[in-house]
């Protein structure tokens, strides 16, 4: 059993907020950028992406992160259950037409007067919680596959089944990551780990038979030449938005990629934007502050008080840096392409608010941080 130790609250991990702060700042600088001809195409206006973002997204997303670090970490493990359902019937929400919105075939957002939320981004964060609380609660039963490994095949395959359905496949894929972590951090069996790698695979090759797109994904990663006007044109114009950046970039704000050249440049191509306008350097401090937040969240977690803490700021940190590396991973032609945002730098309230409210809750648990 995780031991508690006696402690005193104590300052915030200041190191966290600062590259966080840091990030959403750079991350405005980038969007008002790489938003301003998209904007002027879709609305008149050249700053319209910015504006909303800084305007609502981030107010929100601070006040949202103040809560956060200022309620005691230990009132998630109590709110989790209601969590989780809330977040599952609002995703199942955006199956309903007169409450959804559809773009691009994808059914993800929910309507709610002027204001759009995506709910997939909510139920992240109350997944990381519930399952924070779930295996705290079974850690001395975590072992057994009716009290550890199916409880949480049961509560990924309800996300898993809702998600498919959008189809939102990416975030499925960061649930199931950041799930993956959190189970062998919880103490989880080998067999039970490899049966769920097992189980994702065949389920990938399963997603890739229903949807020959995906297969289309994984032959361009393989052969980025293949249909470079067609199937390969995102990510050859993101790989030629980043070699054009050389070293020290093209400079703030004269990308050409931004032209309409490059699809999804204020989303999940926003990194390759960066790229371009501040070059290897400048794209390079960008991976340093997400390796930052990796080693301050994941020494949070070490040093967290309980078990329910210590595995939360785990899920929290997985979560942020795996989303970040995945981006950029993809965009830069390591992996095959994937619709995931760049955390704190894409354009997307919700992405960006629930973001900054797990920060906030991976500062309170850095309050109360001690040493085993």
């Amino acid at each position: 059993m995780y031991k508690i130790a006696k402690h005193k609250s104590h300052q915030p991990d200041y190191v966290l907020l600062g590259t966080v702060i840091f990030l959403v700042i750079l991350g405005l600088a980038i969007l008002a950028s790489a938003s301003v001809v998209l904007s002027q195409e879709q609305f008149g206006e050249s700053y319209y992406f910015l504006k909303h973002q800084f305007i609502y997204s981030i107010p929100l997303g601070f006040l949202f992160l103040f809560l956060g670090s200022t309620i005691y970490f230990k009132y998630w493990q109590k709110a989790s259950l209601f969590l989780l359902i809330a977040s599952i019937i609002l995703v199942a929400l955006v199956f309903i037409p007169s409450l959804s919105y559809e773009y691009g075939g994808a059914k993800r957002w929910l309507l709610l007067g002027p204001i759009s939320i995506q709910p997939s981004e909510i139920a992240k964060l109350a997944f990381i919680i519930y399952l924070a609380a779930l295996l705290d609660k079974k850690r001395d039963q975590i072992k057994e596959i009716s009290q550890g490994l199916l409880p949480f095949l049961i509560v990924v395959g309800i996300l898993a089944l809702l998600l498919i359905l959008q189809p939102d496949v990416s975030t499925l894929l960061v649930i199931v990551a950041v799930g993956f972590v959190v189970f062998f951090l919880a103490g989880a069996k080998f067999s039970h780990l490899a049966a769920i790698v097992a189980t994702g695979v065949a389920s990938l090759l399963v997603l890739i038979k229903m949807a020959p797109y995906r297969m289309q994904r994984f032959t361009v990663f393989l052969h980025p030449e293949i249909d470079p006007q067609g199937i390969g044109y995102q990510i050859n114009q993101a790989l030629l938005a980043i070699g054009a950046g050389g070293l020290f970039g093209r400079g703030l704000g004269h990308s050409v990629q931004k032209y309409l050249y490059l699809p999804e440049a204020i989303g999940d191509s926003i990194f390759a934007i960066a790229a371009e306008e501040l070059g290897l350097i400048g794209a390079a401090v960008i991976v340093a502050l997400f390796s930052v937040i990796a080693l301050r969240g994941f020494r949070i977690a070490k040093n967290a008080p309980d078990s329910f803490s210590r595995l939360l700021a785990a899920g929290i940190t997985t979560w942020i840096v795996f989303q970040a590396f995945i981006n950029i991973a993809a965009i830069s032609g390591l992996i095959p392409l994937t619709g995931i945002p760049l955390p704190f730098i894409s354009y997307g309230s919700s992405s960006t608010v629930m973001l900054l409210a797990a920060v906030g809750i991976l500062l309170n648990i850095s309050k109360n941080t001690v040493r085993i």
